[in-house]
């Protein structure tokens, strides 16, 4: 480790590193594009320009190591004048479309503007040198070429991360852009983290395009269910007046213990199937039943057929859940099971992000020691979401999504209805807090369980 001064405080950092990271760990404000912490320093946006005591001139803070005894100065007035040029350079071309761009609200550019912009600019709007707009680039993503600022983000990350290589940047000075290579389309499983990447409103999700204006989303922490690898994510959710709590997006949270800073397509846009065909009733044999007639049919069946009880538990659940129902089980001297293999999907996995194994909390499962093979012969079989359709005697469901089920069916809280604790493939532990709270919320696996045993 060694020492050095930025703005006359004194801090330490790891030599060899790069200045820019000490000044995002430290949060001491510094403008950039390009820079990215997964995708190492381009410098080609020029907008981290520091003062560096015994330097001729500014330097950039993202190709700048640090040295012991450093004396950093990011606020002066000659730096800042530096940074207006370079945002000026940056916005000759720009069009001005902020309140119809996607990015509003969430844009960088905007940010850096409101600092160190607010100048007249030289170039009128018929000067401007015009891109094409709305080129869908594949993979759910719209590329509009005029707001681009060549940070190169994009194209690094095909480069680095996927290693895919569909973007570029072709052209020189006015008529750089950004564009796939010729008959090729942005075709690979992350390829909606260029959105996120994307500082300013050049990127944009087909998915997510003007479907919500970002300051009246409310902003989430919580965990991917798409799989055991259980990314941390945002859910970016809004409730309107009279109406229901609505996610919109999921995007990738930072989590340098799990997934780093992205997330697979598939999940990001696996919100659409957590709010659709949801089971809304308490059906017995597909006729609508009062719920608390239906929890007195429960416990008639349990009495019933209490030599004879089978209960499978969706390995998707919170453990806190499945330890509960663990419980239960024990208590009324029911079976319990919760078949693994049915999770199993090798086509899905890479070696990436992406799990062969569907189930989010497969490893809570393991560890209470729960049967993973399909249940015996039992009589009654109580489903708590297993997303397997088994058939019995007697059946009894609690179930978030609508099946083809027989027998009595209770309406299940989504993970985002409610809360509890995963753990990934790889040992590791996340909570989640509840999310959404519904006009009409349906009651969790802790509520059921509660009734039930009352």
């Amino acid at each position: 480790m060694i020492e050095l001064s930025v703005n006359n405080k004194t801090y330490h950092a790891q030599e060899g590193s790069l200045l820019i990271d000490l000044l995002i760990k430290e949060n001491i404000h510094i403008p950039y594009f390009c820079y990215h912490e997964a995708l190492g320093a381009d410098g080609n946006c020029r907008m981290c320009m520091v003062s560096i005591q015994g330097q001729k001139r500014p330097q950039i803070a993202c190709d700048t190591i640090v040295k012991e005894g450093m004396v950093v100065d990011t606020q002066n007035e000659s730096i800042k004048k530096i940074r207006t040029d370079i945002l000026e350079l940056e916005l000759i071309n720009h069009p001005v479309d902020c309140p119809i761009c996607d990015q509003a609200g969430e844009c960088s550019l905007q940010d850096f503007y409101m600092e160190y912009g607010l100048h007249n600019s030289q170039v009128s709007i018929e000067e401007k040198v015009k891109h094409a707009k709305k080129i869908d680039l594949g993979s759910d993503v719209m590329l509009d070429q005029e707001r681009c600022v060549l940070c190169a983000r994009c194209t690094r990350f095909t480069e680095k991360i996927t290693k895919t290589h569909e973007l570029g940047i072709i052209g020189r000075g006015d008529e750089a852009k950004v564009s796939t290579f010729p008959g090729r389309k942005l075709d690979n499983p992350y390829a909606m983290n260029v959105v996120d990447l994307c500082p300013v409103g050049a990127l944009t999700s087909k998915d997510f395009r003007f479907s919500q204006r970002v300051w009246f989303l409310q902003t989430s922490d919580s965990v991917c269910h798409g799989c055991a690898k259980g990314c941390s994510i945002y859910v970016d959710h809004n409730k309107l007046k009279y109406k229901d709590d609505v996610i919109y997006r999921f995007r990738p949270r930072r989590n340098d213990s799990v997934n780093g800073f992205f997330m697979c397509d598939e999940g990001r846009l696996s919100y659409k199937d957590l709010q659709e065909n949801r089971q809304e009733r308490t059906v017995l044999n597909s006729q609508d039943i009062d719920e608390e007639k239906a929890i007195e049919n429960v416990k008639n069946l349990i009495q019933t057929h209490k030599t004879s009880i089978a209960v499978i538990i969706d390995a998707n659940l919170y453990t806190e859940e499945i330890e509960a129902i663990v419980s239960f089980s024990n208590s009324i001297g029911a079976n319990v099971y919760s078949p693994l293999s049915v999770y199993i999907d090798e086509g899905f996995e890479d070696d990436m992000l992406k799990s062969s194994n569907r189930a989010a909390n497969f490893k809570s499962i393991e560890n209470l020691g729960i049967d993973t093979s399909f249940p015996k012969a039992e009589r009654l079989f109580i489903n708590f979401n297993h997303p397997h359709n088994f058939s019995a005697e007697s059946q009894v469901n609690f179930l978030t999504h609508k099946r083809n089920n027989s027998g009595l069916t209770f309406p299940l809280a989504s993970f985002v209805e409610s809360a509890g604790t995963l753990m990934n493939e790889d040992g590791i532990e996340q909570r989640c807090e509840k999310i959404l709270f519904k006009n009409n919320a349906v009651p969790t696996v802790l509520e059921y369980l509660k009734r039930i045993e009352s």
